[in-house]
């Protein structure tokens, strides 16, 4: 009999003891999971708030980026929050994240700079998808911006995957960024041919092409007298997409006129002057 009131009196203390923890931890786990519940509520409307409030020229990928990045962050406050009103002890728990994350920053140092250049593109935006440009070597079309690289299509249609860690550090060429571009040109001629009449030819070859833009106006002037010719400097301002066109068309005019003009372009020789001795 008392073996039997022994062991209810053991049975009666377990009770009080599991009331007691009950007594105690129940208002901070109610709390906790409020507090989670209106965090996670919160988060979502301010990863809203911020994508809103985002440019709508910003690209598509950033907005994404952005939102995610605001969550995660926000989360991980949250559940470290949560994680110390219930009587989690979070310093070495922090501790651990903190060095993870370093050794994490160490061994992806290059892979975090392309995240930092795809980021600061993505929001500065020097180029944009369509753009022609030069950089880290190479001359292309913008096909498409990615967080770690910008994918470019060269001008003989080879795909060229450049880190944006090279573009967003180095200097770069935005070809077609301007409405309009200058054409230039150098023409040689002989030292015996007409300058006045070289000069009204090139003139007349702008003058008489509708893709050349009066304004700015074009220069055409003698601009060295060479080794082995007088040159003359062309200057022409055209509208960016009839670049090309104006800069091959012309050089072909140019060569047709002066043929029928009678007007030499010199050209690399060399006199060799044989002596006979007796």
């Amino acid at each position: 009999m008392d073996s039997l009131t022994g062991s209810q009196e053991q049975v009666n203390e377990i009770i009080d003891a599991l009331w007691g923890l009950v007594l105690t931890y129940t208002p901070q786990l109610v709390l906790a999971l409020l507090t989670l519940i209106i965090g996670l509520w919160v988060i979502n409307k301010a990863v809203s708030y911020v994508q809103s409030k985002m440019d709508s020229k910003v690209d598509a990928t950033l907005h994404k980026f952005v939102g995610s990045l605001v969550s995660v962050g926000l989360k991980g406050l949250l559940l470290i929050s949560v994680a110390s009103m219930v009587g989690i002890a979070t310093t070495s728990f922090i501790a651990v994240l903190g060095a993870a994350g370093l050794a994490i920053g160490l061994a992806l140092q290059g892979s975090l700079s392309n995240f930092a250049g795809g980021v600061l593109i993505l929001i500065f935006k020097p180029f944009k998808v369509g753009d022609l440009i030069e950089g880290g070597g190479h001359l292309g079309v913008v096909k498409e911006i990615q967080i770690f690289n910008t994918i470019l299509t060269t001008v003989d249609n080879r795909r060229v995957i450049i880190p944006n860690a090279v573009l967003s550090n180095n200097s770069l060429i935005n070809v077609n960024v301007e409405p309009i571009r200058r054409v230039d040109f150098t023409f040689g001629i002989g030292y015996g041919d007409d300058i006045k009449k070289t000069k009204d030819i090139l003139n007349k070859i702008a003058e008489n092409d509708s893709r050349v833009l009066k304004d700015p106006a074009r220069t055409v002037v003698l601009s060295e007298l060479a080794d082995s010719s007088v040159n003359f400097t062309v200057r022409l301002w055209v509208d960016t997409a009839d670049y090309w066109d104006v800069y091959f068309d012309t050089h072909e005019a140019v060569k047709i006129a002066f043929d029928a003009e009678g007007i030499s372009i010199p050209f690399p020789q060399q006199d060799v002057h044989m002596h006979q001795v007796a």
